[in-house]
């Protein structure tokens, strides 16, 4: 039997199917019964049930409500490829799409929820102007002031304090809140958010990821030191910025992620203590090697202060430092904590720390018999603990991040004018941090792609350490397609005009992936064919089916009209339609597409993924031929997709004897 393709986008379906299973019986021909679900809610009745927000603790604002129900809108576009504006389309994971991000977002939801290892955004910060994002949430001043009460009925203001009257950040909430809220539900269980936000909006921002990840989820706030204060400071002159990190579930998290980064010095460090040690001979002791580099590593001011601290190398040619191994904790130790170590030459016990060791007796045994305690000269020196560099290369990432630079200089390398781009070593050393190899990144505000540019750097390094890995992170990137005018950026306009390019920020992103592939790999010296630095382009459009609106006449006997005819618009495009197929039926944009070549009479795509257990067969053709479906062969679980009007009644239940399911549009 034939299903009727599902046109619909069901933004809380999953939310909806765990709520079925603890309540079944709220659910009754596919509807929600609410006077059920509050029955079986009943034990939080009363004083139990808050009834309003403002009952609630938390950050509310005018245009909450309206928030929160766009989030949940249906989309209303869809997305359609841009043949030729990518690179290595044919076989690139790696996408690129222009467009407004929340409208993205709904439209990315079925293919990708659960699928995001992590977002990385940089959202525009609030400076109190209008923004580009505004989702309709407009209202005039005046009907806002009324509102809230900053003026009366007749005009009159009731406050003199404009920047903090609400008008100020709730736009830029309204904003922020739905695409978090959709984000959210995009990353997979161990996934993780990073937002870089300024001094405006950071408590609020806050309090929202709260909201909608959990106290819990937070993982910490790194402040971001760019060395540089704010000269139009009304107050503090900040010279900080902050990216707050929030997991989709901590717990999940941390069992992929140690939250920790590469000493970024350690390989520098290594090197240098080689050559000092190879220098060893009949003039030159270990001792003069240790002064030496001591010295070195003194007079290198990159160096943090846990890489200085490795200023020695011992006789084996190992750069290590010592720390103390004493109980670090106010209560005493239990009693096999207080074993002596004995002095490997005069063979003497020596000094216990007064509150015990911080190992037990078996692991300080082990310690010493690995060389990894190091004694004074006699027993009378406590001995400490010989942490080696090489096994130590990692440590935790810090809440203060030091960085005063810029990539102005690595875009002008490029060609690319942009103001004020994101670092690339500062989200290629995050995405190192706490991703995978098999892991996604999205960033939703792409503006001159930092972070594509930063997933390909990474695949690079990583491919040239071990080049038999198969798997390397892909980057899917949305831009919304703001337009570059002479006022707003003239080299950037001159620039895109010269190359008779649209005028807007998303040719400049697209181009600098381009170039910036092409410099990844001279540099990396890596076969093309195993380093990805292509990309897809898709562009937010318009949907190929008409929109279903409500029926308000009276009149019967139009309905069977209203409801017959062909769904799709006029002038629909298969290479577009395929596209929405594919994604409202749940498959990625990086989806295999294969035409099969057994079909002489029609044109037949395959489509398939891991993320899917089945696949997608469709056709397009107005007409269906039945030399076609005899030779279909649709599988045990596998989907064929076609036109209503392109299939006979006879075909339908030729189709039906087959295995698989078949769905008319």
């Amino acid at each position: 039997m034939a299903e009727k393709f599902d046109n619909s986008f069901k933004l809380n379906e999953t939310q909806l199917e765990q709520l079925k299973q603890i309540i079944p019986e709220a659910f009754k021909d596919g509807f929600v019964d609410i006077g059920a679900l509050s029955d079986a809610l009943s034990d939080y009745s009363g004083d139990d049930v808050l009834e309003a927000d403002e009952h609630l603790f938390g950050l509310y604002w005018p245009g909450k409500r309206k928030a929160r129900k766009m989030a949940q809108t249906k989309p209303k576009g869809s997305l359609v490829p841009v043949p030729g504006d990518g690179i290595d389309e044919d076989t690139t994971r790696n996408i690129y799409i222009e467009g407004d991000n929340l409208e993205v977002l709904k439209l990315l939801k079925k293919a990708y929820e659960g699928q995001i290892k992590m977002i990385y955004i940089d959202p525009p910060y609030n400076t109190g102007k209008d923004f580009i994002y505004d989702d309709n949430f407009t209202e005039t001043v005046e009907e806002f002031q009324k509102r809230i009460g900053i003026i009366n009925a007749e005009g009159v203001k009731q406050t003199t304090n404009n920047e903090s009257n609400g008008r100020f950040h709730s736009n830029w909430l309204t904003m922020m809140y739905p695409r978090l809220r959709l984000m959210r539900d995009l990353l997979r269980d161990d996934g993780v958010i990073l937002i870089n936000i300024d001094e405006n909006e950071l408590t609020n921002l806050e309090l929202i990821c709260e909201e909608l990840f959990g106290v819990d989820n937070n993982l910490g706030t790194i402040v971001w030191d760019k060395r540089n204060p704010k000269g139009d400071a009304k107050g503090i002159s900040y010279q900080h910025e902050n990216i707050i990190v929030y997991a989709k579930n901590r717990e999940s998290f941390l069992l992929t992620c140690k939250i920790t980064r590469p000493k970024k010095n350690a390989e520098a460090i290594l090197k240098k203590s080689k050559q000092i040690f190879n220098k060893i001979g009949p003039l030159f002791t270990l001792e003069n090697a240790n002064k030496e580099f001591s010295n070195w590593i003194s007079t290198q001011n990159d160096l943090s202060g846990g890489e200085k601290a490795y200023n020695r190398i011992d006789i084996n040619g190992d750069v290590y430092q010592s720390v103390s191994m004493a109980w670090p904790n106010n209560k005493k130790a239990p009693d096999d904590y207080f074993v002596p170590l004995v002095h490997p030459i005069t063979n003497q016990e020596c000094p216990v720390p007064p509150k015990g060791w911080r190992n037990p007796s078996s692991t300080m045994h082990e310690l010493q018999a690995a060389d990894l305690i190091i004694f004074g000269e006699d027993e009378k020196t406590q001995p400490r603990r010989k942490y080696l560099l090489k096994d130590n290369k990692d440590e935790n990432i810090p809440s203060l991040l030091y960085y005063g630079g810029s990539d102005t200089d690595l875009l002008s390398s490029l060609g690319i004018p942009f103001d004020t781009p994101k670092v690339v070593n500062i989200v290629k050393e995050h995405i190192h941090s706490l991703t995978s190899q098999d892991s996604i990144i999205l960033d939703l505000f792409s503006g001159s792609a930092t972070t594509a540019h930063a997933v390909m750097q990474l695949n690079a390094e990583e491919m040239k350490i071990n080049p038999n890995e198969d798997e390397t992170r892909q980057f899917i990137m949305v831009q919304l397609q703001e337009e570059v005018t002479q006022k707003s950026n003239k080299e950037a306009f001159d620039f895109l005009n010269k190359r008779k390019k649209p005028l807007n920020i998303c040719e400049i992103g697209k181009e600098r992936i381009r170039r910036a592939g092409e410099k990844i790999k001279e540099e990396a010296g890596l076969n093309t064919k195993d380093l990805d630095t292509g990309f897809k382009v898709f562009r937010l459009s318009q949907s190929n089916f008409k929109p279903v609106e409500p029926y308000t006449g009276s009149d019967i006997k139009e309905l069977p009209d209203w409801f017959s005819g062909d769904p799709l618009i006029e002038g629909w495009r298969p290479e577009n339609l395929l596209i929405e197929v594919m994604l409202k039926e749940g498959f990625p944009l990086d989806s295999k597409i294969v035409e099969l070549d057994i079909h002489k009479k029609n044109k037949i795509h395959v489509i398939s993924h891991e993320f899917c257990g089945h696949s997608l067969i469709i056709c397009l053709d107005p007409n269906i031929e039945d030399e076609t479906i005899a030779k279909l062969d649709l599988g045990e679980s596998n989907i064929f997709i076609c036109l209503d009007s392109a299939i006979t009644d006879q075909a339908k239940a030729r189709l039906d004897d087959k295995k698989g399911r078949l769905v008319v549009i």
